[in-house]
């Protein structure tokens, strides 16, 4: 019986590092997959619980006030408010998704995951904003479908439409990470909520046109954001503004950027995310 003979083991070779280059895009996909991953995950509570919530606003208000022959601007009442009801759903579940993620990581301890991998402040940045705007997109488009055995969702101008749905979901995104970054117990950040953003979606047009409202009230209207949000959004289903739509573009450019800027800034300086 011959002895077996163990080959001496292959030199070992250590593979050179990889290079990441100026962005780290594979990082950067890698953390907007796991915030589709995180909401895909619990769709019922992140898509459907949100559609069934603007189904019943526009049944509510459709049956109090928009019974008989009521127009708006021209069309029914349940098409004028269709459009805006799904940009309010799309921009508030944008906020949801990033001021939650990063909050619920900050209080169990795990916003280190993310923080020790080579990701930069930009890198951060635009992946959970993109992670916010996906949200928001898959909810628009589900109330949209979902609407359409309620009312009659007209298509003036789709690039109104796909602008002011991009672009109110980034700030959305934007101030739903400076929000969580800010907060530090879930208290903090329902106040943001209750406080911020719900009163500026429901006072910015959703449910009514701002010519009804007193010059006072006009006036602050026009310094809302969200309304040349909304007002631009239903323009692309209606053709009908309350503001001119150049004059709403130009708002929602400055607010992105002045956001973006912000945004980066705060996650740079490690501003309570980093001991």
């Amino acid at each position: 019986m011959h002895d077996r003979v163990i080959p001496p083991p292959a030199k070992f070779q250590i593979p050179p590092p990889r290079t990441i280059g100026p962005v780290n895009w594979r990082g950067m996909w890698e953390l907007y997959l796991k915030e589709v991953r995180r909401f895909w995950k619990v769709n019922f509570q992140t898509i459907a619980a949100p559609v069934m919530t603007t189904l019943m606003f526009l049944l509510m208000m459709v049956f109090a006030f928009g019974r008989g022959s009521t127009q708006i601007g021209g069309f029914p009442f349940e098409d004028f408010l269709a459009p805006g009801l799904i940009i309010m759903t799309m921009i508030q579940n944008a906020f949801a998704n990033t001021s939650s993620s990063i909050l619920v990581s900050k209080v169990q301890g795990n916003i280190v995951d993310v923080l020790m991998p080579p990701l930069s402040a930009f890198e951060l940045t635009v992946a959970w904003m993109m992670g916010g705007v996906t949200r928001g997109i898959v909810v628009g488009i589900a109330s949209a479908l979902t609407m359409l055995f309620f009312a009659h969702l007209h298509l003036y101008n789709i690039g109104m439409i796909l602008f002011h749905a991009l672009a109110g979901c980034l700030v959305m995104s934007m101030v739903g990470i400076l929000a969580a970054v800010w907060a530090d117990k879930y208290d903090h950040l329902a106040a943001v909520t209750n406080f911020v953003v719900t009163p500026l979606t429901f006072l910015s047009g959703t449910f009514y046109t701002i010519d009804r409202l007193p010059p006072w009230a006009q006036f602050l209207a026009h310094g809302n954001p969200f309304f040349y949000n909304i007002d631009g959004f239903r323009y692309g289903f209606l053709g009908h503004e309350a503001a001119r739509p150049e004059t709403g573009i130009a708002v929602l450019l400055g607010v992105n950027a002045v956001m973006f800027i912000w945004t980066y800034r705060v996650i740079k300086s490690g501003y309570k995310l980093k001991a």
